[in-house]
């Protein structure tokens, strides 16, 4: 079954705009740790707080279309450390992320020599909890070689990595990922593998490292062989997110998960652990993450303003308080 529908009981599946899905995890606290917000609307922003989505980590990532300048690169990394956390924190959301020159974009050589003269000034940035998305796309020297620097980049800040595992020949691209991460000396608990299917998680666990899933429509991975695998391996190291970018995603791919997880049986301390806890214990190695800071109810202030900008259009009223606000 791909995408994010699923059977509850036999049933038929229910629509992934379904509230009634969520009502079975009503009251969780769920952290995505790998999404794409500056691709989302304030709309998606709402619906991930009234699904208890409370924290979320936002890699550094390929915008769709190839960028030609430094500039756009450090406007995009300022967005990331300014402007999307504050909009998140408008909705009671706790915005993270992950710095780094993604691997598409990797070989163009010329840039990239700019762009990583930029990332020393950011890696050290309030909210940067590790280095990232990096790793492999086409699985060149180039790629190779950016990658490589920026694990050294990791090493030197002592924060964790953000690995992308490659859409084609992913085996071979994942095993050489953690090889040469290996090599420079970082430990296998420092570097989260993201993107991983049946074909790689068995390696990635035994050899130590974090096993993270993409819930993604048509590729990556499906919710119902997500069930399969965590009653397969449990639940140590293995943490789910939903990408959720300029692509046909789903910004509540964890919290739907997390449903169909409890209607398939998989005890609510399993669920909490790969869709809440796990991508805690890895990314508070950045020293930028209190697991406390999610026990507290957010406090909202929508009349709040950043660089004197308001997440507000129109006369709208602030919203003051965290209450539900669900129109279906």
């Amino acid at each position: 079954m791909c995408g994010n529908q699923f059977f509850i009981n036999g049933e038929e599946p229910l629509s992934t705009t379904s509230l009634a899905l969520l009502e079975t995890v009503k009251g969780m606290n769920f952290f995505d740790p790998h999404i794409h917000m500056t691709s989302r609307t304030t709309d998606d922003y709402q619906t991930m707080a009234d699904a208890g989505i409370v924290a979320i980590i936002e890699p550094a990532f390929w915008l769709g279309q190839p960028r030609t300048s430094a500039h756009t690169f450090k406007d995009y990394y300022s967005s990331l450390i300014g402007w999307e956390r504050f909009r998140a924190s408008q909705f009671g959301i706790k915005h993270y992320c992950t710095i780094g020159l993604n691997a598409k974009e990797a070989n163009n050589t010329a840039l990239a020599e700019q762009v990583m003269e930029l990332l020393p000034l950011f890696v050290c940035k309030e909210g940067v909890v590790g280095i990232g998305e990096i790793g492999f796309d086409d699985q060149t020297a180039a790629e190779e070689r950016y990658y490589r620097l920026q694990l050294e980049l990791a090493k030197n800040a002592v924060l964790p990595v953000q690995v992308h595992t490659p859409h084609r020949d992913k085996k071979r691209g994942t095993v050489r990922s953690m090889e040469i991460a290996l090599e420079h000396g970082l430990s296998p608990d420092q570097l989260i593998i993201d993107h991983n299917n049946e074909e790689t998680v068995e390696e990635v666990l035994n050899k130590g490292f974090w096993a993270a899933f993409t819930i993604y429509p048509f590729t990556k991975m499906g919710n119902e062989r997500m069930v399969t695998l965590v009653k397969k391996y449990g639940a140590e190291r293995i943490m789910i997110n939903s990408a959720a970018d300029w692509g046909i995603s789903d910004p509540l791919a964890v919290p739907k998960t997390a449903a169909l997880m409890k209607a398939r049986g998989i005890s609510e301390e399993v669920i909490r652990l790969v869709t809440y806890q796990n991508a805690i214990s890895a990314f508070s190695q950045s020293g930028q993450l209190d697991p406390q800071d999610f026990e507290i109810k957010a406090t909202v202030d929508q009349s709040e303003k950043f660089a004197g900008n308001s997440v507000l259009r129109g006369g709208q009223q602030p919203r003051i308080d965290r209450s539900s606000i669900i129109i279906s």
